[in-house]
């Protein structure tokens, strides 16, 4: 009864098309509703099961028309996922209740008409939780998996159901059967991902390698390999081996720093520079870009050395003026002197006046912590004649007397 007299506040805020295509308002109800069920979890886990399956039945139709090109409300919805399947999991639920829902997500899943709940099938072996629950829902998917996965085309395709299958076998210790379910040539990387799992379960790291490395193809995502392969090679202790194979590629991000970061965080024994220098190696022609990793890493020089080679964005460059020009003024001066050198080029996105102005005004502070304004005006004066007439020039003509 508790369960029917509670009333849960996202349930009205997940009406179907709710959000029209904003995909911030969006985000923020998913998060206060991943709270609220967390909140009741606290004092009332199945109740708070029956509410995570509730927001999962309704979160993919609220979403429907909500812009997803960024991956950002993908990204929310995932999270939210990882929340609350453990939620779900560790419900004290019998077997015949944890079975009604496990059919309400799997219908959830099966009637989604974008992909933003796609996850769940992933964690469908954590849902079951209950170990007769599992061998039954293990054995009742595998029928039609071993059709849509056949290697004979009257009856391959597609069937949505198969995921969850493999997380259900997964979880269930039935490893060889995952490995002969995805044999196919055929059978795409996310499928094959499981039989790489299933071997690592099973001990067998160096075939897992070697399997997965065995399913690169064109329509394979490298990346999702390189970061599975990476993960093998650390959890066998092989560190050198997995950064020189796959440190750098597996760790790549939205920019440039944050690869870095990524790559620095999970090799700490690296030195700062060995990073950043291999990392450079692999984009060559766009080395200024790094500059704000060497910078981060205070690896001055190296920034300055780099942002001198290609073009690099004059807003980052004037924010490195501005940030450092007392504590490093003299790589403030440089920094703001490059940012300079790539305006009156033409560089930068949607440079403005304000965006000229702020780069000399960055400079010239550090330039008088260093007592060099009358050297460093003269630099930019320079600079900007070299281009006179461009916009750079008729921003800042009359301050340096042009």
């Amino acid at each position: 009864m508790a369960v029917e007299k509670h009333k849960w506040e996202f349930k009205a805020r997940f009406r179907r098309h709710a959000f029209g295509w904003r995909s911030q308002p969006a985000m923020m109800r998913i998060k206060e509703a991943v709270a609220e069920i967390k909140k009741v979890a606290k004092k009332d886990p199945v109740l708070a099961a029956e509410g995570a399956i509730a927001f999962l039945e309704r979160v993919s139709p609220a979403l429907e028309h909500v812009d997803s090109s960024s991956g950002a409300i993908g990204n929310a919805v995932n999270n939210a996922i990882a929340a609350l399947v453990p939620i779900i999991a560790n419900a004290p639920g019998d077997a015949k209740t944890r079975e009604k829902w496990l059919e309400r997500l799997y219908e959830a899943h099966q009637d989604a008409q974008i992909p933003d709940i796609e996850w769940l099938a992933d964690h469908r072996g954590d849902q079951c939780a209950a170990s007769e629950v599992l061998a039954e829902r293990a054995d009742r998917l595998i029928r039609i998996p071993r059709m849509a996965l056949s290697p004979d085309p009257n009856l391959r395709g597609h069937f949505h159901g198969t995921s969850m299958c493999l997380s259900a076998l997964f979880r269930a210790g039935r490893y060889d059967e995952i490995v002969d379910l995805v044999s196919g040539d055929r059978v795409i990387w996310p499928y094959k991902e499981w039989a790489v799992k299933a071997l690592i379960a099973q001990g067998k790291r160096a075939e897992a390698l070697r399997y997965a490395e065995g399913c690169r193809n064109p329509w394979a995502s490298d990346i999702a390999i390189d970061r599975l392969c990476e993960e093998i090679l650390l959890s066998s202790g092989m560190i050198e081996e997995a950064y020189s194979r796959y440190g750098l590629r597996a760790n790549q991000a939205g920019t440039y720093l944050a690869t870095f970061r990524a790559v620095a965080k999970k090799y700490p024994h690296k030195p700062a520079s060995e990073i950043l220098n291999d990392l450079v190696e692999t984009t060559p022609g766009q080395e200024g870009k790094w500059f704000a990793a060497a910078k981060d890493a205070g690896l001055y020089a190296d920034a300055l050395a780099l942002a001198s080679r290609t073009p690099c964005d004059p807003k980052t460059l004037a924010r490195a003026a501005r940030d450092f020009g007392e504590k490093e003024p003299a790589f403030a001066i440089a920094a703001g002197l490059l940012a300079f050198h790539w305006l009156v080029q033409g560089y930068g996105y949607e440079i403005t006046g304000a965006d000229v102005r702020d780069a000399y005004r960055a400079t010239m502070a550090a330039a008088e912590h260093r007592g060099m304004s009358g050297e460093v005006k003269v630099q930019i004066r320079e600079l900007i004649a070299e281009h006179e007439g461009g916009f750079v020039a008729k921003v800042l003509g009359r301050e340096l007397g042009m």
